[in-house]
């Protein structure tokens, strides 16, 4: 009999929690290290969210039991907030339900949603956590892969091929994490009919919905196409809109009797959310968005920075992201190539080089399903940004 179950020892590491948490090891040894990995704002939550929570602390009731699904007044600002941001008309309080962060909810969407067996399909390159998620669900993920020519987006066509009878659910990203593509109204429109044509749920993470650039537009699958939200469970939080990503605030939004089961199930679970966090997540979604505003601004001039010198580098091909706060390069060009001694097969080769070498920590593709490409987030200081990228650019510059 083995000391750990086979269904947990089959889950892997976050790769990009793994190398933050090692950039901030060397950094505190006293190394100058740049971090491109982990997906987090270097902004502070703004002061009216964290004045909220303050007070929140001082009031009793705060210190208390609440119901499962979350509090009612954030349920219902929740909904709300839905609906001013997505479009989304008509989603009541009991739609939705607010969990301990957006990784959470995915974790709950999964479990209430799939069987032993189920197929999920799950366009690459994806976030860390959906395979793993879907596999502790008991789910089977279908890995649809696309690249840098097809703008990291899947089509219809591809989904229709990779279609079983045991497929249960698409997950859907717009923006995404880790390419920063974004769908464009059309393309959603087209991936939500097919869905309710086949019966096909759709687990939809927008937690990058505010973070848009250029000429993209955020469409909602939900909205696009109406009659696929009965179908559909909205993933969502206060992490990267906000600056929040330590207050832990997420939730789902969908069907009530999908939601009503997850309520079910979390209440056996984790209980409530923390009550202090949920009032400041109370503050963040029934606020304004300028402050939201003045960050997504920053992430575009850095946007355009980061594209731009990855750009001058030879070997690197960087497409430039439309949504949330990364690039996603491909590096085939460089691998192969021998710098320092070693000779770099693969992008894991390569972030470990870069990291040894020239103290830049980024997360290679092989932990979003797409060797040979890197992920940077851009959610980093300027002068940060420009001193990691330049240094990657003179490494890479000594290949042999």
């Amino acid at each position: 009999m083995t000391r750990i179950s086979k269904r947990v020892s089959a889950v892997t590491e976050s790769a990009t929690l793994a190398i933050d948490a090692k950039a901030k090891a060397l950094k505190a040894a006293g190394e100058p290290v740049i971090g491109f990995g982990a997906g987090e704002p270097d902004f502070a939550t703004p002061d009216h969210i964290v004045e909220a929570a303050a007070a929140a602390c001082r009031d009793p009731k705060n210190h208390k039991y609440t119901p499962a699904a979350g509090l009612p007044e954030l349920r219902a600002a929740v909904a709300a907030k839905t609906e001013r941001d997505s479009g989304w008309a008509g989603v009541k309080a009991n739609q939705v339900l607010i969990t301990n962060g957006g990784k959470h909810a995915l974790e709950t969407a999964f479990a209430v949603l799939l069987d032993p067996g189920d197929e999920a399909l799950l366009p690459a390159p994806y976030w860390t956590t959906y395979p793993e998620s879907i596999r502790l669900a008991g789910g089977v993920p279908v890995v649809l892969a696309t690249n840098v020519d097809s703008g990291y987006k899947v089509t219809v066509e591809q989904l229709e091929a990779a279609r079983t009878p045991r497929t249960k659910l698409l997950v859907f990203v717009s923006p995404s994490n880790p390419t920063g593509a974004v769908y464009t109204p059309a393309e959603v429109t087209a991936i939500g009919q097919w869905a309710v044509e086949h019966g096909v749920w759709v687990v939809t993470d927008e937690i990058y919905e505010h973070l848009v650039y250029g000429s993209a537009v955020f469409s909602s699958i939900a909205v696009a196409v109406p009659e696929v939200a009965n179908q559909t469970l909205v993933v969502n939080g206060v992490a990267k809109t906000y600056a929040m990503t330590g207050w832990r605030v997420g939730w789902l939004v969908g069907p009530a009797d999908v939601i009503a089961a997850s309520v079910n199930l979390q209440s056996h679970t984790t209980s409530n959310v923390c009550n202090v966090a949920q009032r400041a997540a109370l503050a963040a979604v029934s606020g304004d968005l300028t402050a939201v505003d003045a960050m997504r601004k920053v992430y575009d001039r850095r946007r355009h920075l980061i594209v731009s010198m990855l750009r001058d580098i030879p070997g690197v091909v960087c497409p430039e992201p439309e949504g949330a706060f990364y690039a996603f390069p491909s590096f085939e060009g460089v691998l192969g190539q021998t710098i320092r001694g070693r000779t770099p097969a693969s992008t894991l080769d390569l972030a470990a080089l870069l990291l040894d070498e020239a103290k830049v920590a980024v997360v290679p593709g092989e932990a979003f399903g797409a060797p040979g490409y890197i992920r940077f987030s851009y959610a980093l200081a300027d002068d940060d940004l420009v001193e990691g990228v330049s240094r990657i650019g003179k490494l890479l510059a000594e290949a042999e």
